[in-house]
């Protein structure tokens, strides 16, 4: 059975180094978890992914940005899928203001469709965002990651307490770090994994303090005129959703175009750019650059890393018939 950690971010080091001493969770994890329950799990999950990134390549930024958020916040148990429902007490992870931008959930729900017309109530939708991450990182050119599964979801939300674990875009590089490596994950990966940002977009929202009412002076002049083109002040059409890309070069590919940004300054949010700057980071920022096998295989590792954080197995959970509701008692 599992073990759970409740954990959260902390600038405290004493804490971190308790914190770290807690059993990873990993529990009953295993390859080719579903080879006799549901032989085609991983095959319909793959399909699934590859059809939707053909009618909607973003989806596939989506997968991974599911894994990182479920996984960060407690357990890798499914809690972001689950949906606000009144009279069972449950507020949708969903709602955060870390969750801003977050999209194509009604995705997963058709992946899990799919499965249930295979193997009804058999793969859980926790290892669904793990392997749907997993194939859909293939498809944006990285790395083939080979993630165990047998992971259950979880009862309840953790709305509450989202803020406390996942960073936040302007938070210190000391309480970014003491939050992934709550979750496991040292400074090198953690900067691998801040390499997620080469693909996707940001909301403009997050980018104002940047460029209002000066110009941050860490960021390339040039580029901040452009940012200013995308992300005007004040706003003349506040109905719109406004972004910019991440990467105008390579914008769906998982590469390492993102570290080469960040030492010419051109690092969008200031998370980003302050990977550049730090001392503890900035030499996994410059050696990432310069090497895209080596981000990749940190990457990797780092993302396994996450997928294993706290899972809930064995007789703990169960498997939800529908991704976005706990099952009927």
């Amino acid at each position: 059975m599992a073990t759970r950690s409740f954990r959260h971010c902390s600038s405290s080091f004493v804490l971190l180094l308790l914190l770290l001493q807690l059993p990873s969770g990993s529990g009953e994890l295993q390859s080719n978890y579903y080879a006799e329950s549901c032989p085609n799990a991983e095959e319909i999950i793959n399909q699934e992914v590859a059809n939707l990134y053909d009618e909607h390549g973003n989806t596939a930024i989506s997968w991974i940005r599911n894994l990182f958020h479920d996984c960060m916040v407690q357990s890798c148990d499914a809690s972001l899928l689950l949906e606000s429902k009144r009279g069972k007490g449950i507020v949708s992870e969903q709602s955060s203001s870390r969750s801003i931008g977050m999209r194509n959930f009604k995705y997963v729900t058709k992946i899990k469709e799919a499965l249930e017309k295979e193997c009804p109530t058999t793969v859980s939708c926790a290892d669904i965002i793990a392997l749907s991450a997993r194939d859909g990182i293939v498809l944006l050119g990285g790395p083939r990651i080979e993630m165990r599964s047998g992971r259950r979801d979880g009862k309840e939300s953790y709305a509450s307490v989202v803020e406390e674990f996942i960073p936040n875009h302007n938070d210190s590089m000391t309480l970014v770090l003491s939050c992934f490596e709550s979750a496991g994950i040292d400074v090198e990966g953690t900067v691998a994994l801040l390499g997620a940002h080469s693909v996707g977009r940001v909301h403009c929202v997050n980018l104002y303090d940047r460029l209002y009412p000066t110009v941050d002076p860490t960021l390339d002049m040039d580029y901040a005129e452009y940012l200013k083109g995308r992300c005007p002040m004040p706003d003349p059409n506040p109905k719109k959703v406004r972004y910019a890309r991440n990467d105008r070069e390579t914008p769906m590919l998982l590469d390492n175009m993102y570290y080469k940004h960040l030492v010419a300054h051109k690092g969008l949010l200031l998370v980003d750019q302050q990977l550049a700057s730090n001392p503890i980071t900035a030499p996994f920022v410059q050696r990432m650059a310069s090497d895209n096998s080596y981000f990749q295989d940190q990457f990797a590792r780092a993302l396994l890393t996450l997928s294993e954080n706290s899972p809930l197995t064995g007789d703990d959970g169960e498997i939800r018939k529908d991704c976005r509701y706990i099952n009927a008692d």
